[in-house]
């Protein structure tokens, strides 16, 4: 190999490192943000928005009520579970803030993992980060004080308050 040759293969490997680094830093920034999330179900704008881009971009499959697919617990016949509600009777209440943004961001199988699969796509192409905050945030609106004092205690626990 030539000085040349030896020269242009380190540079490359450093330009590798450090826009590997770098990209590992926006990664890093970006989980943490996704930590963060915050729900805010009494922020009436926030809440209306949310209702709004909730009614656009999940309604169809949720329900317009937020009631989900009827026998949303009974599997479909290719094995993917139905859409389910986002009330009360549902169990989005029992995720973290963190998590229902991360499902509803990046889709219920990369979140899963494991060849797990579901019909509901990622949204991070078509919905803002802080539409989805308002989504989340307008489902937790609805919910009866009970459940959102349950849920603000999972919060609480997946943040590490005691």
């Amino acid at each position: 190999m030539t000085a040349r040759r030896l020269t242009l293969a380190v540079l490359a490997v450093i330009a590798a490192a450090v826009m590997s680094s770098a990209g590992w830093d926006r990664f890093k920034e970006s989980r943490a943000a996704e930590a963060a999330v915050v729900l805010t179900p009494h922020d009436a704008a926030v809440v209306a928005r949310g209702k709004d881009v909730y009614r656009d971009q999940c309604a169809q499959c949720h329900g317009a009520n937020l009631e989900g697919e009827a026998g949303w617990r009974e599997p479909l016949p290719n094995g993917r579970m139905k859409a389910p509600p986002h009330d009360a009777s549902g169990h989005t209440w029992h995720h973290a803030d963190a998590v229902l943004f991360k499902i509803t961001k990046y889709g219920p199988a990369k979140v899963v993992g494991g060849g797990y699969q579901s019909n509901m796509p990622g949204f991070v192409e078509q919905v803002s980060d802080a539409d989805i905050v308002a989504v989340l945030s307008y489902i937790k609106s609805t919910w009866p004080d009970r459940i959102k004092q349950r849920h603000d205690k999972i919060n609480e626990r997946a943040n590490g308050a005691k």
